[in-house]
């Protein structure tokens, strides 16, 4: 607390005998107290020692006890005032909370009601601190994440990419649903957000749900929300990420991985534009612009019943397909270009120069995990890159490796893969049972929290 063990009290009164038994009471009571006698000697003594509560008098001899509160609460708004006076008049108070007073107290008081309001004017101080410190993480977050919706804004060199933005710059301001297919790793978010960021609910919130993050008794909750006590550990109301996207934009990614009868009960949502959260009576309107995304071929997805076909005709209002990045090999060197510059910033490292032959190995290789596969690979290359060059020798080895070698190392990768996304699974399916809680999902998982840590750090899993 600025630097001291113990909370700074100032008290300003013009009455001796009032300063010495309060010092001698803030001292009993584990405080620091300063004292002061006038209204600009208390000012003196408040900017230098920034106090957290001040005991201020009204009637000082140089100037109003009310000047002294409108300063201090400009200057060191966190400070709270506790406002000492022998007159009580209603009046009085009014003016004193108005000009931002923690609390009035009358002359005589008993001391240990001056103590219990001391400790709720430091409690009361601690949550604004708080509350501060949260509003500028807010918007810490969003700066960062404005930041980052900038550098995603997606590459589109080739013809079909173009293509694409075309009729996303074309749908975006409509209200039309919109179904984004392509391979897993082809950028389907990033062109979500530019949807989104092209909308006329620009200015609402972008809700993300990945339906295949969630195991199946897990999502419905998370999409619909519940009322406290639907079931076991529902320890209090959750709106849910339909009621959290109204006004704005909710993605729904991997749409085909939604169990079945959810995708029922989500559908009279998108037709009645009204939900019930789990264990509520009440039926909530929801008003929210829908983007979908799912990596499966949409017609085997239909036949197979993964996804419904009811559904998929609700959501198919426009479809838009995104090519793999081994269709559309020209968006290759700007992307290159974008992910050297970010992750040589992140490093504060130089940004590398390719050689012709890492650029060649780049183009040519097939790129089975697309975009997301290439930025993991230049991440790689700018962290090894020797005297400011990357070469092929900096490059993931299947990269490098001849055309006829390739299949077999990105198979070999493949199952490396698998076994990496059911970890993945399994930790998420834990972290959604715990609502987010690293100590309890270890324990589910029977492994210790730091090992819990490393592996999401390793599978970039964020709560």
């Amino acid at each position: 607390m600025n630097g001291s063990a113990h909370p700074k009290i100032v008290v300003v009164d013009d009455e001796r005998p009032i300063l010495m038994t309060l010092e001698a009471l803030l001292k009993r009571h584990g405080y620091e107290p300063h004292m002061a006698h006038t209204a600009s000697e208390g000012l003196a003594v408040i900017r230098k020692v920034a106090p957290e509560v001040v005991l201020l008098d009204l009637g000082l001899p140089d100037r109003p006890g009310l000047d002294v509160l409108r300063e201090v609460h400009r200057e060191l708004p966190q400070t709270q005032v506790i406002i000492l006076t022998a007159n009580d008049s209603l009046a009085n108070a009014i003016e004193c909370t108005k000009e931002g007073a923690f609390h009035f107290i009358s002359k005589p008081y008993a001391p240990e009601e001056l103590v219990s309001l001391i400790g709720r004017a430091l409690e009361q101080r601690k949550l604004k601190r708080e509350t501060e410190s949260l509003r500028e993480e807010k918007q810490h977050l969003s700066r960062a994440l404005e930041k980052a919706e900038r550098q995603l804004i997606p590459v589109a060199k080739s013809r079909t990419m173009q293509d694409v933005h075309g009729l996303i710059e074309r749908v975006a301001p409509t209200e039309a649903n919109v179904l984004l297919l392509g391979e897993s790793g082809v950028g389907k978010e990033v062109l979500a957000n530019q949807i989104h960021r092209l909308s006329k609910c620009v200015r609402g919130p972008l809700v993300k749900l990945n339906c295949a993050a969630f195991p199946a008794n897990m999502i419905e909750g998370e999409l619909f929300g519940y009322a406290k006590g639907a079931f076991t550990g529902a320890v209090a109301d959750f709106p849910g990420m339909i009621a959290e996207a109204a006004g704005g934009t909710l993605f729904l990614d991997e749409i085909a991985d939604m169990p079945p009868e959810l995708q029922t009960r989500f559908l009279r949502v998108l037709q009645e534009r009204e939900y019930r959260p789990l264990g509520s009576t009440k039926t909530v309107p929801v008003n929210f612009r829908l983007v979908a995304a799912t990596n499966r071929p949409i017609a085997e997805a239909v036949r197979s019943g993964a996804l419904r076909q009811d559904l998929y005709y609700r959501l198919n209002t426009f479809q838009i397909p995104i090519p793999p990045l081994r269709e559309r090999r020209e968006d290759i060197p700007a992307l290159i270009t974008l992910f050297v510059g970010r992750f040589s910033r992140q490093l504060g490292k130089p940004e590398p120069v390719l050689t012709t032959e890492a650029l060649d190995a780049l183009i040519n290789y097939t790129w089975p995990g697309n975009i997301r596969e290439l930025q993991n690979a230049i991440e790689y290359a700018v962290v090894l890159a020797d005297n400011n060059t990357i070469t092929p020798k900096q490059l993931p080895r299947e990269i490098s490796l001849p055309p006829a070698l390739q299949a077999a190392a990105v198979a070999s990768a493949s199952t490396a893969l698998n076994l990496e996304d059911h970890e993945k699974q399994t930790i998420l399916q834990a972290l959604a049972q715990t609502h987010g809680n690293k100590k309890k999902a270890a324990q589910i998982l029977g492994i210790h929290r730091p090992t819990l840590y490393g592996k999401m750090k390793r599978l970039g899993i964020e709560v």
